[in-house]
Formats: structure tokens, sequence, C-alpha cells
């Protein structure tokens, strides 16, 4: 079975229809948004189609090593996954028409006063190395 990455952006994707960000919502829509994507990921264990997922910090930084003796270099003058990338799923399913079937679901998470988001979430095949 072919594995697929959801990505969640905070920024950088195509506005989503309820496009209110995220740090403007009260702590009862975050609950709820959080929990329904608790209960997709659930649902996916039960029918083993999950394999991992992970909201991200909205901190972080670029690093990169810069030579022997050294100190690695850190951020610079471009976008950062910080910015861009708000968390994502892993799902192993049958076929590429089942993973757009979960990242339209996934995309309807509720947001702003409880309506859904209708985001644009990114679906990413893995590289079949085999």
């Amino acid at each position: 079975m072919p594995k697929y990455l959801l990505l969640k952006h905070y920024r950088g994707a195509p506005a989503s229809v309820n496009d209110v960000p995220m740090e403007q919502w009260t702590e009862a829509e975050v609950k709820a948004h959080v929990q329904y994507m608790n209960d997709f990921a659930a649902r996916l264990q039960s029918s083993g189609e999950y394999v991992d997922s992970q909201a991200l910090d909205p901190s972080g930084e670029f690093v990169r090593f810069d030579g022997e003796g050294k100190p690695p270099v850190t951020d610079g003058p471009f976008p950062e996954t910080k910015d861009l990338i708000a968390g994502w799923m892993v799902i192993d399913v049958a076929s590429y028409q089942r993973a757009v079937d979960l990242a339209g679901e996934l995309s309807a998470a509720p947001g702003a006063e409880g309506r859904p988001i209708h985001e644009w979430l990114e679906l990413r095949p893995f590289l079949d190395t085999k």
C-alpha cells in the first residue's frame, strides 16, 4: 500500500474558506479542532491506514554545518518551515484516490466559530525506492 504525507500549512498554501488564523481562535475552538484530528486518526488506526501524525509548535529554526571548528549557522533570509508547516499526518492506503478522499475529509476540520476550515492540504506520496 502506498504511503502519503498530508501537510497542514500555517501559510504558503491557498487561503482556506474559513481563513481565521489559529492564534485568533478561542480555546474551545482549538480543542474542537484537535479533537477532530484525534478522532480522525483513531478511525484510521482502526482501519490500519494510520501511520503517524504530529502538530508542530511554531518555534524552530534552520541549522547548517558551516565547516570544521565553526559554529552551526542558524536561520536565514528565507521562509522557514516554522512559518509554513503546522503539522502532518502519514497514511498508508490502498490507492491515490483513497488518499485524496481522506485529505478532503481532513480539510473539513473545524476552525473559528466551529465552522469547517476547508483548508488546502498538501498531499505528497512517499518516494518508492524499491
